[in-house]
């Protein structure tokens, strides 16, 4: 682009990618504000969803020319839901973009092994803009964070509660916590009371808060995160559980060999897991362990054979974690 320094530092395409919402919608409204102090951006954006545009429709708007302004914007939402032809056609423009357009393609997820995501890094080394979710054990630090930008401080507990009832969605969460600064009274942290008071919850639980619990050996736990799995299926959450199960078989059979630097690379996990499961691994015998597979099996075939199967895992879970008097 060559019209003013400011738009000479302006990409011809750039890709917001990620699951982080917020942040996706965050990098759409700076961009529109930098193009809106260039030009009347009402005469001069287009707005597409890529689940139902074509490309040659997207393609046409790239090419049009800017009306009293030095720049375009063309957003595309959805980028990643384009049918094959239409990703092509933008895949072809992305080789030589117009100079007064900016294209903004939006996805929560486009693999980095695609031709439009190589396309669109093709055009700069800041042209793709990470817009992913920080680790789930993070996203709590993350609500506190976000907090501070409605006036109000919360408590970890807080924080983790609200991810807890709302889910990962940084939008609605950011919702929730402009309610919270309306009710909160006072100067101290939203506690994690007050935010269970306030909040309802919209999320379900996802299945490896449950395995955590169970190899946690905490069956009040788990007890309590099944009845807020509502959709979970009781097939798939006992494989899951079994194979939680043989991971801490596989644990404890290394510390037994005296092989406990193998345990990441042979269990396929990242190096900071391997204290959490081997405390985990201590929660059981062996012995517990065998029994649990083998009962797993068993309850299966259960559940195959007509039996409830919500109610065969609902057995199957207490009997694995209860422990002998």
């Amino acid at each position: 682009m060559s019209n003013g320094n400011e738009q000479n530092n302006l990409l011809g395409a750039y890709l917001a990618v990620g699951d982080d919402a917020l942040k996706r919608s965050a990098v759409i409204e700076r961009l529109r504000a930098r193009l809106a102090k260039m030009g009347d951006m009402a005469f001069n954006s287009d707005d597409f969803d890529g689940e139902l545009a074509e490309g040659g429709e997207i393609v046409s708007a790239c090419n049009t020319i800017p009306f009293a302004s030095p720049v375009r914007l063309v957003h595309v939402c959805n980028a990643d839901k384009l049918k094959k032809a239409d990703s092509e056609a933008l895949v072809a423009y992305l080789g030589s973009p117009n100079e007064t357009t900016v294209l903004l393609l939006e996805a929560e997820k486009l693999a980095k092994n695609t031709r439009l995501y190589k396309a669109v890094a093709g055009v700069g080394p800041k042209a793709v803009i990470d817009c992913a979710l920080p680790k789930a054990r993070e996203l709590p630090r993350q609500v506190r964070a976000m907090a501070t930008s409605h006036g109000i401080v919360m408590s970890e507990g807080a924080a983790a509660a609200l991810v807890d009832l709302v889910g990962e969605n940084t939008v609605h969460l950011d919702n929730e916590l402009r309610k919270i600064a309306l009710a909160h009274n006072g100067g101290d942290p939203v506690s994690e009371r007050e935010v269970r008071q306030l909040v309802a919850r919209t999320s379900e639980v996802k299945p490896w808060a449950l395995t955590d619990a169970f190899a946690e050996r905490n069956l009040a736990k788990c007890l309590g995160l099944l009845s807020k799995m509502d959709s979970a299926s009781p097939h798939a959450l006992i494989a899951m559980c079994t194979g939680r199960v043989r991971d801490l078989m596989g644990v404890q059979a290394l510390r037994a060999r005296g092989e406990v630097a193998a345990i990441a690379r042979v269990l396929k996990v990242p190096d900071w897991k391997v204290k959490t499961m081997t405390a985990w691994a201590r929660n059981f015998t062996p012995e517990e362990l065998r029994r649990a597979v083998v009962a797993a099996r068993d309850a299966e075939r259960a559940m195959k054979s007509g039996s409830d199967p919500d109610a065969v895992f609902y057995r199957w879970l207490v009997d694995t974690l209860k422990r002998s008097s």
